[in-house]
């Protein structure tokens, strides 16, 4: 589905179809996300390796995030800003991902018992533990300070880039976030404290505070890589606790529902983020996260979470 919507872009004479495109596109996201992290948290035996597991996989994605903006840039040079001419450069790679996946990779033999059972598929949402629903609760609240990555490249406009460089703050989030995917999610107990309300917004609020006042590319940058920096040291976190919570047979489940309740969450967040910006302009975007009490103060009333719940569950 991501594959089929990429020619949509360059042929796109509306926001509409834009906007078609990349519905569909993040459908398909949807689909596969649960699955993949199911089958990272099965092949990942051991439970304290979860959060590498985890942080490597993001890491790798991470690379692509970066290559592309950059490769986008250097096409967007090469060919004068003729925009539609990048994009469908960049429908080769998608292709290509789908062939790869056609040709080379195969699914296990199962035995021969297995094929004798009959195959179910359950939501079972009330056998998810409460320990699951703590994970889910605490990281929706924290996903209303984490709106869209798009907005960077509208700070990017603001900040004087052009708009063949806006990437550039893309690529600044991506380089920060690579190195620490794999190290933020080494160990989940003693980065808890990372994902605690308290935690979460204060490193997300530094970030915010300086894209507030990026009005020139270095404070854009500088907050990009905040960003990144916050995002690489809780996103692969929070995927391990979702897996050591979750009952083994119902991960993909447990992937969905929170993946679910977590853009569900992001959307509200980015039309909220988009119409401060429309309403009021960047700063109000984002300046409410960077001002809020929690990204203020570590002693707020929600920290006991940590220390209760999601280090239970780490």
């Amino acid at each position: 589905m991501a594959a089929l919507t990429k020619p949509l872009f360059p042929l796109a004479s509306s926001a509409g179809t834009v906007f078609l495109a990349r519905f569909i596109d993040r459908v398909g996201k949807g689909i596969r996300g649960a699955p993949r992290d199911a089958l990272v948290a099965d092949v990942t035996h051991r439970p304290e390796q979860r959060g590498a597991a985890f942080g490597l996989r993001q890491s790798l994605d991470t690379i692509g995030a970066f290559a592309g903006p950059v490769l986008a840039m250097l096409l967007a040079a090469v060919f004068a800003g003729a925009l539609r001419t990048v994009l469908w450069i960049a429908v080769l790679p998608a292709f290509i991902s789908v062939i790869v996946l056609w040709v080379g990779v195969r699914e296990p033999k199962l035995q021969p018992a297995s094929h004798s059972k009959k195959r179910s598929v359950e939501l079972r949402v009330r056998a998810m533990p409460q320990s699951f629903w703590i994970v889910c609760a605490v990281a929706s609240v924290f996903m209303l300070s984490r709106f869209s990555e798009a907005f960077l490249v509208l700070v990017g406009l603001h900040a004087g880039l052009t708009p063949a460089m806006t990437p550039l703050a893309l690529v600044a989030m991506n380089l920060a976030y690579l190195p620490v995917g794999i190290s933020g999610g080494k160990v989940i107990r003693p980065y808890a404290q990372a994902v605690s309300p308290g935690g979460w917004l204060r490193r997300s609020g530094r970030g915010h505070g300086v894209l507030a006042l990026a009005s020139n590319p270095v404070l854009l940058i500088v907050g990009a890589l905040l960003w990144g920096l916050h995002m690489g040291f809780t996103e692969g976190v929070f995927a391990a606790m979702v897996a050591n919570s979750a009952p083994k047979d119902l991960r993909g489940s447990a992937f969905g529902i929170f993946n679910l309740l977590r853009g569900l969450v992001l959307l509200a967040a980015s039309v909220i983020a988009g119409l401060l910006w429309d309403q009021v302009g960047p700063q109000a975007t984002f300046g409410l996260p960077a001002c809020s009490p929690f990204s203020r103060s570590s002693r707020c009333g929600c920290r006991g979470i940590t220390g209760s719940g999601l280090s239970a569950v780490a």
